[in-house]
């Protein structure tokens, strides 16, 4: 190895698989490519939830060195994540999708965000196989109402300005590892998917951590989605919903949990059944009959918190953020 990449920072790629053997297939290739284009050390771990096709023997007959972990039932997205990060031995963990390709060159431009202390992680653009399209960049935060809202795509004009984003897509995240190991990984009560990126970047955030967007690194994501594979599509969106509330019961401040719930309760749920969106009953009653985790779940933030003498809200965050891009030119992407 050479001097310059001796001083980069070791590398755990951790891939959560499901039935993922074709997409594997596809773009394992670019992983290795642009790991050994990195000139540092490297390690690949890939927790199998439980496939069907024949993942595991794929994964055992051409890739021997992965470090391969196998769920005896399916968990889901966090709980596999989860099992890959414990065993994450290198600087830096890449949180890799089966359905992303890599840039030949993805990490070129992503090495000196960790220079600086603060940092927990940074995200690349994701491009759209089949059109080129831009679909994820990074991620504006702020109210409506009193929920909490990160769906408004950015980016800066100046790209030589470091970009902070609401949160770290799962799909492609390069994240420190002590920081991602001390804060607990992502929380597995958001299992089997959904809204777990968003709530650990807000995690991140209030530990007064920062979360980067870099516009010079890519990917390619071609959306082959394993939601598919899970019951009907109304359960996936109220497994979605479900989820959306679980990140505002954690994070809202006592004052705003309260009329946020009012919010929900008088003015969703009437909008909801004038658009004839009755899962979302659905995503209430799950999310009322797990209100004893949510409280755990709410306990070991505030824990955190005090662990790491922070005294962040999320109205703290925004306004962080907001100071952050202060007097740079934000351009918007339509949705």
């Amino acid at each position: 190895m050479t001097s310059e990449s001796n001083s980069r920072k070791s590398i755990s790629v951790v891939i959560p698989n499901y039935n993922g053997k074709h997409l594997l297939e596809r773009n394992l290739p670019s992983v290795y490519e642009a790991l050994n284009n990195a000139k540092t050390d490297f390690e690949i771990i890939i927790t199998d939830d439980c496939s069907t096709d024949s993942s595991v023997a794929f994964i055992r007959q051409n890739y021997p060195h992965v470090h391969l972990l196998i769920n005896d039932k399916n968990h889901g997205f966090s709980v596999s994540c989860n099992k890959g990060i414990a065993i994450a031995g290198k600087d830096l963990v890449l949180l890799l999708n089966t359905d992303i390709e890599l840039n030949k060159d993805f990490f070129e431009s992503q090495f000196k965000y960790f220079e600086l202390s603060d940092t927990f992680g940074v995200m690349s653009k994701i491009i759209g196989a089949k059109n080129g399209e831009t679909q994820d960049t990074a991620r504006f935060l702020k109210y409506s109402g009193f929920k909490i809202k990160a769906n408004n795509f950015f980016h800066l004009e100046n790209e030589d300005f470091l970009t902070p984003t609401a949160y770290l897509s799962g799909a492609n995240a390069l994240i420190d590892t002590k920081k991602l190991k001390d804060i607990g990984g992502f929380d597995e009560i958001f299992s089997p998917f959904y809204c777990e990126d968003f709530e650990l970047g807000l995690r991140a955030w209030r530990l007064g951590w920062k979360c980067y967007y870099d516009p010079k690194s890519y990917c390619i994501h071609d959306h082959s989605s394993t939601t598919k594979n899970y019951r009907t599509r109304n359960w996936v969106k109220a497994v979605f919903f479900r989820n959306r509330l679980y990140v505002h019961a954690i994070h809202l401040s006592r004052t705003r949990l309260v009329f946020w719930f009012l919010q929900i309760t008088f003015i969703d749920m009437l909008f909801m059944w004038m658009g004839l969106k009755f899962y979302y009953y659905n995503s209430f009653g799950m999310f009322l009959n797990n209100l004893n985790p949510l409280r755990q779940s709410r306990k070991r933030m505030k824990n955190l918190m005090a662990f790491h003498n922070s005294t962040m809200s999320m109205d703290d965050v925004i306004k962080k953020m907001n100071k952050m891009i202060e007097g740079q030119t934000i351009i918007f992407r339509r949705n």
